[in-house]
């Protein structure tokens, strides 16, 4: 949003003369009413007052890559590379093409205010929309096997399940292997890529995250979904706070994870299973029963009364039979 330090100073919610915020910025009243005019046709909300100037009636939760930084403690800050845009393709291809460009061994992290192409799981659409969710994605590395990847995405969602605990979110569940949910509505998704390919036991990850902040119109989703102004709208939610506490977590659960592996998180994760003691079908197979929850490995369990069958992350998916 090309209009990012004017709306900065309109979310006071004061209104301010032409005449003022053209002076503060350095740029024409002419410039001033064409910036407005984009930002208004972006959805924001801004009243022109005539003989007065302007007042934002829209709730803002500017990303700021500064303001985020100053949330983490300064050995953290300053171990990851930090980038916050105003508009990407999707913020794990952003990590795939920025990557080769960084050294010094820093975490590359990529946030934007809206993607044009976010993907989640299986290819599905990710509806990002502007302004209004957090989109944030992690270049990680890992010494292994390709096997630890499915526990992967298990740990982050610990991770996520984590801070936002630590936020104040209650009861938060884990839905296998890769999703978020509150009140029994999807609230965030995790997808976990390769990049590249195997070298000598070194793994490169791109881990992403969506999280639904506070989007309140899911047109085209086809699932039962949240978001935290939804869920919790007496608390004023700040993507920027959120953003912080999602990188801090992820790291922590991601150096547990590389010291200690994935038998940690296993208790962790089954405390938040939505599935535990549901009856399931699998998608893709022909597979039904009671749920688990998981094994060591990460796999999920299933019990048909005589046996039980362990699932692996792929392209199955689990749902509660109707």
């Amino acid at each position: 949003m090309k209009s990012r330090a004017l709306l900065s100073l309109l979310a006071d919610g004061q209104v301010h003369s032409g005449e003022s915020l053209a002076t503060r910025l350095g740029i024409s009243r002419t410039a001033i009413w064409k910036q407005i005019r984009r930002a208004m046709g972006e959805g924001v909300r801004i009243e022109t007052i005539r003989g007065k100037g302007y007042r934002l009636l829209t709730d803002i939760d500017l990303l700021d890559e500064e303001v985020i930084l100053d949330h983490l403690e300064p050995p953290l800050g300053s171990a990851i590379d930090l980038i916050v845009l105003d508009e990407v393709d999707s913020t794990n291809a952003e990590i795939v093409r920025r990557r080769p460009e960084l050294g010094g061994g820093r975490i590359p992290v990529c946030v934007a205010d809206c993607q044009t192409a976010g993907r989640g799981r299986r290819g599905r659409v990710w509806q990002s929309p502007r302004g209004q969710n957090l989109y944030l994605s992690l270049g990680l590395i890992f010494r292994g096997s390709f096997a630890m990847l499915d526990g992967l995405s298990l740990v982050l969602g610990v991770a996520v399940a984590e801070a936002l605990e630590e936020q104040g979110v209650p009861d938060v569940g884990l839905k296998w292997p890769n999703d978020i949910f509150i009140g029994g509505s999807k609230l965030s998704g995790i997808l976990v890529e390769l990049q590249g390919e195997l070298e000598e036991g070194i793994i490169q990850v791109v881990a992403g995250i969506g999280l639904n902040v506070h989007m309140k119109d899911g047109a085209g989703v086809d699932q039962s979904w949240s978001s935290l102004a939804g869920a919790l709208p007496e608390r004023r939610w700040c993507r920027n706070e959120l953003a912080a506490a999602i990188i801090r977590s992820v790291l922590r659960a991601v150096n547990e994870f590389t010291g200690q592996g994935f038998g940690g998180f296993r208790t962790r994760w089954q405390s938040r299973d939505i599935f535990s003691g549901k009856p399931l079908t699998a998608t893709h197979g022909e597979l039904a029963g009671t749920g688990l929850g998981i094994d060591d490995s990460g796999n999920y369990l299933l019990s048909d009364g005589e046996e039980v069958v362990s699932i692996r992350a792929g392209e199955i998916s689990l749902r509660v039979q109707s």
